[in-house]
């Protein structure tokens, strides 16, 4: 039987339809229904990974983040929901746009239907992924203005709902990295979130994350902030992780709530939460995406990447945010044409792909793709990765955000008098000023950054020895069996990846008996995004793994 969901009051206004005169402001859409005392006293029977403390954040009412476009969803009905169901649902943005064209849909119906099911799940308490912290309030009306706009030459991206990872600044929406001291946080668009709307897509709202993207407590769970609370996986929640940091985004796009997400990584944040959510993530070269506008950990290895259903929409959503930004020293100019190359399927045949002897013999899921590899015409290499030292990854982290936070603060804060925080130090002292609220898995890292005194000339050589190793761990097999990528698991390998800033693109490979996803990384040098999006792209489509979480259908 279809599973009926309604929100608080919602059904008896779609069915009067009187929408037009009626007020909202006090309307309760959201009521607290705190699920941490019913997971302590089921603690034996889930036995969850992570030990929750709570579920809901106890800073950020919801009533506040959708009651202002409230009036929008209840525009629409519940039979027009579902006949837009398969025009959408699942679809890549070629499809999408294709309908667009026949008419059959248009921009504006295109953004209600996202949010109707964003209000449909997460005013929910039982299917609520805690996943949305903002929604643009002008997102319909900015719609409108695309469909009255007369077709021209446009990006695929036109008129595309996008959400972002919450520590990506945004114009109109705060940019809170999922921490009370950035509550109110005030910034201007961040360069690829300017790229985005040059391209005229939709920015539809901000996303959860792991809080200071999961670089300030040990252990804390993955997907948790005090601003979004505990962030839930579609295909199991409460009992599978969500993957971190970029938890919100995969959650997001995992259920459908729009087209694509940007996510961040500095080491797995993008390749985690997407093969826990079973989602295509790619986390590019470093500099091919700027950072400017985005809440630091490491200058030496963040990187944005776009989170999206199909190798096809990444290749468009990557397309979108490229750009030269003088801002950022290491961003570069790129012309390659990524949305060609998906845009029909490649061939396997011939592809050389090397495979982790340990994992085949502990993964049943990871040989029995590279079996599937060989069947499909490519060649396998086993492999035994070399031994390389990551002494000093976290020292790296350690320095780079004890300088770069600083910075970001001072350059991108637009309201200072209501975050007057101008160092990590500041920031540690205000979580303790009400620690239970602020930090309730405490601040461990933060406390061990503080305590660091590494050199920026001993940080210099820290770096360049950890890329050189980095390197010459993917490197060496790459050159000695000319390979065309590296085959990994979800965010395996992801911190060699990222000393070495090279790019990984992870596409859902299967589900484990419990329903748990995994993914298939596919890892290669410098500025090879366009490769790997071919090879991804004909994996997905030998193989069509990805399936909806079943309670959002």
């Amino acid at each position: 039987m279809k599973k009926q969901i309604f929100l608080l009051g919602l059904l008896v206004i779609i069915s009067c339809k009187e929408t037009t005169n009626r007020d909202y402001s006090s309307i309760v859409l959201w009521k607290d229904n705190d699920e941490t005392s019913e997971i302590a006293a089921n603690q034996d029977h889930e036995k969850p990974r992570m030990q929750y403390k709570l579920i809901q954040s106890r800073v950020s009412d919801k009533n506040e983040i959708f009651r202002p476009l409230y009036h929008e969803v209840a525009e629409m009905s519940e039979a027009e929901y579902e006949q837009l169901k398969p025009l959408i649902l699942e679809q890549d943005i070629p499809t999408i746009q294709q309908h667009i064209k026949d008419g059959k849909i248009n921009y504006e119906k295109l953004v209600r239907f996202f949010l109707y099911r964003i209000y449909l799940f997460e005013l929910d308490s039982k299917t609520s992924l805690h996943t949305i912290i903002a929604l643009n309030e002008n997102v319909v009306e900015e719609a409108r203005e695309l469909d009255k706009l007369t077709a021209a030459d446009r990006h695929p991206i036109f008129g595309m709902p996008i959400l972002l990872k919450d520590n990506i600044g945004t114009e109109g929406m705060n940019t809170t990295a999922g921490a009370i001291a950035l509550m109110g946080n005030e910034t201007n668009d961040a360069f690829i979130v300017e790229q985005l709307k040059k391209n005229k897509a939709l920015i539809l709202g901000k996303v959860n994350l792991s809080e200071w993207a999961y670089y300030m407590c040990n252990g804390c769970p993955l997907g948790y902030s005090a601003i979004g609370g505990q962030t839930l996986n579609p295909y199991g929640r409460r009992v599978f992780e969500t993957g971190g940091s970029s938890a919100g985004s995969g959650t997001a796009v995992a259920a459908n709530y729009a087209v694509a997400a940007v996510g961040t990584e500095t080491s797995g944040s993008i390749l985690s939460p997407s093969g826990q959510n079973s989602v295509v993530g790619l986390k590019p070269t470093i500099g091919l995406l700027s950072r400017t506008g985005i809440v630091p950990i490491s200058s030496t290895l963040d990187t944005p990447g776009p989170m999206t259903k199909n190798v096809v929409d990444n290749a468009i959503l990557l397309s979108a945010m490229t750009g030269k930004d003088a801002a950022d020293a290491k961003s570069v100019s790129t012309s390659e044409d990524f949305v060609g190359a998906v845009s029909v399927p490649g061939s396997l045949k011939g592809k050389r792909f090397g495979v982790f002897k340990d994992l085949l013999e502990t993964d049943s899921i990871y040989l029995k793709t590279a079996n599937k590899l060989r069947d499909l015409g490519a060649v396998i290499i086993e492999f035994t990765a070399p031994e390389v030292s990551m002494d000093g990854f976290l020292t790296l982290l350690n320095i780079d955000m004890k300088n770069d936070l600083p910075e970001y603060l001072n350059a991108h804060v637009q309201n200072k008098e209501v975050i007057p925080m101008r160092t990590l130090k500041d920031i540690v002292e205000f979580n303790l000023a009400d620690s239970l609220l602020r930090v309730p898995y405490g601040q461990s890292i933060f406390d061990g950054i503080l305590k660091d005194s590494t050199s920026l000339d001993e940080l210099q050589l820290i770096k360049n020895r950890l890329e050189k190793n980095g390197r010459l761990f993917f490197d060496t097999p790459m050159d000695q069996h000319q390979l065309d990528a590296i085959l990994s698991i979800n965010n395996y390998h992801a911190g060699f990846a990222a000393v070495a800033k090279y790019p990984a693109l992870t596409v859902p490979m299967g589900y484990r008996e419990t329903g748990e996803p995994i993914s298939l990384t596919f890892i290669s040098k410098q500025f090879r995004e366009r490769s790997l999006l071919k090879l991804g792209h004909a994996f997905e489509t030998a193989t069509k793994i990805r399936k909806l979480p079943a309670t959002f259908k």
